[in-house]
């Protein structure tokens, strides 16, 4: 059987949908966690920790683990960091959409933007280096928990937490990618 021809008015406007994480960041990665489930509910390790090191982050040392929630419709967005590492985690039975955008001028990927989901069914810590613009939307119907870590502590006489528009690469940013 052949392929049927498409009209030329529609061939120009199909896409493809993407799937997973197709770009890359210098410096982020998510580590896979491993989720365990039996008859009485669901257990993960978010990390093992040796004299404050992450051992799956052996180059992060912990000063900081913090909770965050994020009401429906929520967007908390965007900040960075001079000198501070995240490492975020939402559960696998929640979810986020998280936007990233690279601002080191000497990075290899410098204004790559990136989004992606956090939970939705995967256990998975991520981590997002100092000078990669961050933010986090809650844009489905029921509250988020967002648990991080840091390697530096708070401090709100100094915070090491520039502020950008939310919407600095477009509203849609935030918004499900519909098709």
């Amino acid at each position: 059987m052949s392929n049927p021809k498409i009209s030329p008015k529609y061939e120009q406007v199909i896409t493809v949908q993407q799937y997973g994480q197709d770009k890359k960041m210098a410096g982020v990665k998510t580590i896979d966690l491993k989720f365990f489930t039996d008859d009485g509910g669901e257990f993960t390790e978010l990390a093992r920790v040796q004299d404050g090191i992450i051992k799956a982050v052996p180059e992060f040392a912990i000063k900081q683990i913090s909770w965050s929630r994020l009401l429906p419709g929520t967007i908390k967005a965007f900040h960075v960091h001079r000198k501070q590492t995240d490492i975020w985690f939402v559960s696998p039975f929640e979810r986020i959409l998280v936007g990233l955008a690279d601002l080191r001028e000497d990075s290899p990927t410098y204004n790559t933007k990136m989004r992606l989901v956090l939970g939705g069914g995967n256990a998975k810590l991520l981590i997002i280096p100092k000078g990669v613009a961050h933010g986090a939307a809650n844009i489905w119907d029921t509250p988020t928990n967002l648990v991080y870590f840091t390697n530096e502590e708070f401090d709100p006489a100094s915070p090491d937490e520039g502020r950008l528009p939310y919407d600095l690469f477009g509203a849609d940013f935030w918004k499900i990618t519909k098709g």
